[in-house]
């Protein structure tokens, strides 16, 4: 039998003098429901990652739920380890922002009835919230055009993430479609930071041939690391060489050459991932969600902007 109001009322008031709060685990295994979603990030220093989780987060509270975050470094084998966990502590759902081309958790997720969702990079049919980074890269081969570029290099990123596989395909196809070619040997991949950007930018300065006019590094890290490799080589951005980013991190319009880059609504984008998770919770079946990017042109590839 359910306790009297007056009851009810003495039990809280002992509660707040104790200094009693719910339990929210214990009240899950009533309910089943934990009100926790989890989401896993290559790292949460990154930029765009940190905050993509803000509007996780946001969103997430708005709706009632809690959030937890863990990092995988990239790592498909960490990967599983931290998404094992969050399943073991009940999250009711994953938000991964970490999916690649590697390992088999996703298919493995899909089978065993786990909801989730991406953001940031997309895999195939899995349902996902990412800037439409194809776009993207055909806005940057769209101005480099107009601006008369013709032997450009682009500083690729990692293979495995569809961020810069879609970005340097959809530069590759805009040039196509002008008549230009890139060598295969400017296309070069390498990690998403100033160090990768460095030892990419590098590789294109050691290869045969009149050096590129423009490039197209497909983050903003990776931007500023090539920035430094042009500067060693005497050569000045924005004068000798344009030079456009992606992702419109805070620094790029505050460099002592502004920086040319792509930004994309990455709080929006968890916004839209969290709702693409509820509806799955649900019982729905979403479709994806691109949201569109922004070219925001500066110093490092327009003069005529400073």
């Amino acid at each position: 039998r359910a306790p009297s109001a007056e009851t009810a009322a003495r039990v809280r008031a002992a509660a707040a003098l104790l200094g009693y709060s719910r339990d929210q685990l214990a009240s899950g295994l009533r309910t089943r429901r934990t009100r926790l979603l989890g989401m896993l990030v290559p790292r949460l220093s990154d930029y765009v990652l940190a905050t993509i989780y803000e509007g996780v987060e946001e969103a997430a509270g708005l709706a009632g739920y809690s959030t937890v975050v863990a990092n995988t470094h990239d790592d498909p084998d960490e990967q599983r380890t931290r998404a094992e966990v969050m399943l073991d502590h009940r999250v009711e759902g994953l938000i991964i922002g970490d999916a690649s081309g590697r390992g088999d958790l996703l298919d493995d997720l899909e089978r065993r009835g786990v909801p989730f969702v991406l953001v940031s990079r997309r895999n195939g049919r899995f349902p996902s919230a990412t800037g439409n980074d194809l776009t993207g890269g055909r806005m940057v081969a769209e101005h480099l055009l107009d601006m008369g570029h013709e032997r450009v290099a682009i500083l690729a990123g990692e293979r495995y993430a569809s961020t810069g596989s879609d970005r340097t395909r959809g530069f590759l196809e805009r040039w196509s479609a002008a008549g230009r070619t890139v060598p295969a040997d400017r296309v070069v991949h390498g990690p998403f930071d100033a160090a990768g950007g460095r030892q990419a930018m590098q590789r294109v300065l050691d290869t045969s041939g009149p050096l590129p006019t423009a490039v197209f590094a497909v983050n903003d890290f990776a931007a500023i690391g090539a920035m430094g490799a042009l500067r060693d080589a005497g050569l000045h951005v924005g004068r000798d060489v344009a030079l456009v980013g992606y992702n419109d991190v805070p620094l790029a319009a505050e460099l002592p050459i502004p920086l040319s880059t792509v930004a994309t609504p990455n709080i929006e984008m968890g916004r839209s991932g969290v709702q693409l998770l509820l509806g799955i919770l649900d019982g729905e079946r979403p479709g994806s969600v691109l949201l569109p990017p922004r070219l925001r042109v500066r110093a490092s590839s327009d003069a005529s902007t400073r």
